[in-house]
């Protein structure tokens, strides 16, 4: 009768385990803003140009963010 209790609780952790494993991890890459594409995309071998477009969609992405928008009146 222990045996078979010892077996559902290891199934468990078990279960628990592999959910917690598959949601930890990234399940797809988030999507750009459509303004942030590349207009023309680097060589697959060339990590240093891939890395530079990625760090100005970033900072395109975050200025568009921050720019203020007006307030409507309350007239």
């Amino acid at each position: 009768m222990r045996a078979i209790g010892l077996i559902g609780l290891v199934l468990a952790l078990l279960l628990v385990g592999v959910l917690a494993k598959k949601q930890m991890s990234p399940a797809v890459a988030p999507a750009l803003p459509p303004g942030a594409q590349a207009t023309h995309p680097a060589p697959a071998g060339d990590a240093r140009t891939q890395s530079r477009q990625i760090q100005e969609q970033i900072k395109q992405s975050l200025d568009a963010a921050q720019q203020r928008r007006p307030m409507p009146d309350d007239d």
